[in-house]
């Protein structure tokens, strides 16, 4: 909808997330009982298209590590380790809510671990049908990789399989992010209910999203050269190692007592 304005679209958002940050945690990892499957099948079902369009060409992956492997490293360290996978620590803001906390490390690092299977499965896909050049000049890869799906000359044109999957994944990236946004600012100031705090935080995330970056090249910007150095890096990095040095030295303290 390139006519429709970009604060429509978010408040739409931002009403669904409102909503159901005020019904609490265990609604959000309902809702995503219901729609992991449906995102599990989604993939499958590109998955089994792709490969009924003979759009795979594994020679496209080659050469592999042709400059070595401190160009994969450098990447590694400066995009991919502070995102997606450092934003897991907001995770920790939800664990005092688990029913079961003994089984929190485990299903942490086996979610990580998903993710990080289901990254490297969709780039090699995407290098595999679109090519090195194509890919790292797309915008959006898997979009292009699945606006050239074509089978039997009247499957094609399937762009509504990478908007639901888009749609549902930032629903439930910003609806984490926002909950947490509500229990650390509640916890802050000392508020006993936390829904309260839903409707207001959400106006200003809504006119936030819109001043700190009015179209995509923006966001890229502010996310790739802005976002990396003042919040990714402190804020998922730095300060988790030095809070968890200090919560050692305590533990350490209160053993010698």
């Amino acid at each position: 909808y390139p006519d429709t304005p970009l604060f429509i679209a978010n408040a739409l958002l931002m009403l669904v997330i409102i909503y159901i940050t005020r019904k609490g945690i265990e609604a959000i990892a309902r809702s995503g009982e219901l729609l992991f499957i449906f995102m599990c099948f989604l993939a499958v079902a590109g998955f089994i298209l792709i490969i009924s369009s003979g759009l795979i060409d594994f020679k496209n992956l080659q050469p592999v590590l042709k400059e070595g492997v401190l160009p994969v490293a450098k990447i590694a360290l400066t995009e991919t380790l502070y995102f997606p996978f450092t934003e897991a620590i907001v995770f920790t803001m939800l664990l005092p809510y688990l029913s079961n906390p003994k089984k929190a490390s485990v299903t942490m690092i086996c979610a990580t671990g998903l993710s990080g299977i289901n990254l490297i499965i969709t780039m090699i896909i995407n290098i595999s049908v679109l090519g090195v050049d194509l890919t790292t000049r797309s915008q959006f890869p898997l979009l292009s990789t699945v606006q050239t799906i074509q089978v039997a000359d009247f499957l094609e044109r399937l762009d509504v399989f990478f908007m639901f999957a888009m749609v549902i994944g930032i629903y439930f990236k910003v609806s984490i992010l926002f909950y947490a946004y509500i229990i650390g600012t509640a916890t802050l100031f000392k508020i006993k209910s936390p829904s309260r705090l839903a409707y207001p935080l959400g106006i200003i995330v809504l006119f936030l999203s819109i001043t700190i970056a009015s179209n995509f090249q923006e966001h890229l910007y502010e996310g790739l050269h802005v976002a990396r150095f003042l919040l990714h890096m402190p804020l998922f990095s730095i300060i988790p190692i030095l809070l968890l040095i200090i919560a050692f030295l305590k533990n350490r303290k209160k053993q010698h007592r």
